[in-house]
């Protein structure tokens, strides 16, 4: 089991694959770090030796992954917040951040549906 910055990156899959399990770490990323290391990108985690697992660590090392990344982003928000710019205001709010419609389809931002109440029509 390759433990490399405190992930424990899964065992079937392709070296170039397992990596992507690193906040962080994404396909060009991974595929960059196994070229680097000169390890086979198509070798199974498993079968990697000490060495291979070694050279991959150092190479993971030389950029912002997982704990710092998360802490660099999350003050990133904080300051848009603070400064009161449009994005932080859309970050209060709850609300999507990318110029996203709202009017139909912002669910994941927004949450679960709010019943309006209906208005009574006068009648003739």
């Amino acid at each position: 089991m390759a433990r490399i910055k405190n992930i424990e990156l899964p065992n079937e899959k392709h070296t170039c694959i397992g990596l992507t399990a690193i906040y962080g770490v994404g396909r060009s990323l991974a595929n960059q770090i196994c070229d680097d290391a000169k390890v086979n990108r198509d070798k199974k985690i498993k079968d990697l030796t000490e060495d291979e697992i070694a050279a991959l660590r150092k190479e993971v090392e030389k950029y912002d992954v997982e704990g710092d990344l998360r802490r660099d982003t999350q003050m990133s928000i904080k300051n848009k917040m603070e400064i009161n710019c449009y994005q932080g205001i859309r970050h209060k709010k709850g609300l999507p951040v990318r110029g996203q419609r709202t009017s139909r389809n912002a669910r994941t931002r927004k949450g679960k549906g709010k019943v309006v109440a209906n208005k009574k029509k006068v009648g003739k």
